[in-house]
């Protein structure tokens, strides 16, 4: 079938779309369980900044060496295939977690070296879960399902912190990581069993570096050439420089400046992802505004409040830190949503593997060099310096955002740009994918 009639509102997208996305929802639901009790770990086990910091870095090195190059491969491979091994590496991850635990050999350095594997499969899941996305969903309905998926992350964020707690006093360490195991079979099994329309095939007959970095070099221009974009991604860079370590201490600010428990640690969580429900509720049902890029721009005004509010949070009312992280995922929806819809109904589904990929890769340049410097600064200045800091970059990224004409028109020049790429002729035709021998194999 073509790719018209896979997109057509009121066909078979919703049969397709919605078992794979409800899989993938259980599936995070257990990683954010496991993830709380494991970061609540490292916490009550090192209580050192450093070590909280350099986890994240850690976990963030295979989006910015391996990134780049996963997106080619996405763009040739299945995004069903690839999202299925991806899953499936990932739940080993967390059963070889889990044994390390029950026996008892766990150490914090095991951790980095988890960190490091999970991510390593994430950074092949995501950029093949969205560019799978804009195949299955016909393009006026992104801005909402976008918004659908903010408003489950809030759900995940909300019940994923409290499941965790709950697991943590009554499961083992080892049990919650088993937990882990069996959610994220949730998300492989509709993936063997429902079909994702895929691109048509391109031959590769030169499959050696050549073709690799021609793939790549050809991303890097589709990026490069969207003046609208790389602005606004510099002004991201700059605001994660703070935001980063920021969400990365909160555990540590829970308990070293307020002096709170796990407890109070998960209803920080909870409220935040109540904030981004509320606001990803209100995304899918508004739609945003005409103009998206300008709910971005203001969600990010928003986000920088949220963080001065966390920063400037008297010892004595933990009541405001939870009130600015309500602000903090509420404003979240509201920059992802719309920019994401944009990027998918803007770039050609051809090179939508690549394209993420960069982008992901590119967000994330700067956070290292905050991280390093979280742990020792952190010790000298204290916690607060993050929040502060990454409120004042949020809130001065969106007011230059706003004033930037090329920013503002960022939806204008992608359609630009697209209208290009397929003048030039790149495969973009979309190829059913209804196996010979069932509907879980591929095209």
């Amino acid at each position: 079938m073509s790719e018209k009639g896979e997109r057509t509102p009121g066909g078979r997208w919703q049969g397709r779309f919605f078992p794979i996305w409800s899989g993938q929802q259980v599936s995070l639901l257990g990683s954010q369980a496991a993830q709380f009790a494991l970061v609540w770990w490292l916490t009550t086990t090192t209580g050192s900044a450093t070590v909280l910091a350099s986890a994240s870095l850690v976990a963030l090195l295979p989006q910015l060496l391996v990134g780049p190059i996963a997106g080619v491969f996405i763009d040739r491979w299945s995004r069903r295939r690839t999202m299925i091994v991806a899953d499936a590496a990932i739940a080993l991850v967390s059963l070889t977690l889990a044994i390390l635990f029950w026996t008892g050999a766990m150490r914090v350095w095991h951790v980095y070296l988890v960190l490091l594997a999970r991510s390593l499969g994430a950074a092949f899941h995501w950029p093949a879960m969205t560019a799978a996305t804009s195949l299955l969903v016909p393009k006026e309905y992104l801005t909402r399902v976008a918004g659908l998926n903010q408003t489950m992350q809030g759900v995940v964020m909300i019940a994923g912190p409290g499941l965790g707690a709950l697991l943590v006093s009554l499961l083992p360490l080892h049990g919650i990581m088993f937990v882990d195991v069996g959610t994220a079979l949730f998300g492989i099994g509709p993936l063997l069993f429902v079909a994702i329309p895929e691109l048509a095939r391109r031959e590769h007959a030169a499959a050696g570096l050549r073709s690799l970095f021609a793939d790549l070099a050809a991303g890097f221009a589709y990026v490069r050439a969207w003046r609208g974009l790389v602005l606004l991604s510099l002004l991201v860079l700059a605001a994660k420089l703070a935001m980063t370590p920021a969400f990365s201490l909160l555990p540590l600010l829970v308990r070293k400046v307020f002096g709170r428990g796990a407890d109070a640690y998960g209803a920080v969580e909870m409220i935040f992802g109540l904030g981004i429900v509320a606001g990803g509720t209100l995304l899918s049902v508004w739609g945003g505004s005409k103009r998206k890029v300008v709910t971005a721009l203001l969600g990010f005004l928003l986000l920088g409040g949220g963080f001065a509010v966390v920063g400037a949070a008297p010892v004595q009312a933990f009541w405001v830190v939870m009130a600015g992280c309500l602000i903090l995922g509420f404003s979240i929806p509201l920059v992802d949503g719309p920019f994401f819809a944009i990027l998918q109904g803007s770039i050609d589904p051809s090179m939508q593997g690549r394209v993420f990929s960069l982008l992901g890769t590119l967000f994330n340049l700067t956070s290292p060099l905050g991280l390093l410097a979280a742990g020792p600064l952190s010790d000298v200045v204290g916690l607060r310096v993050w929040y502060l800091a990454a409120g004042a970059l949020c809130v001065a990224g969106a007011v230059l955002g706003l004033a930037t004409p090329a920013i503002l028109h960022l939806e204008e020049e992608g359609r630009r740009n697209l209208a290009r790429t397929q003048a030039a002729s790149l495969p973009v035709a979309v190829a059913e994918s209804i196996p010979q021998g069932g509907a879980g194999s591929d095209p």
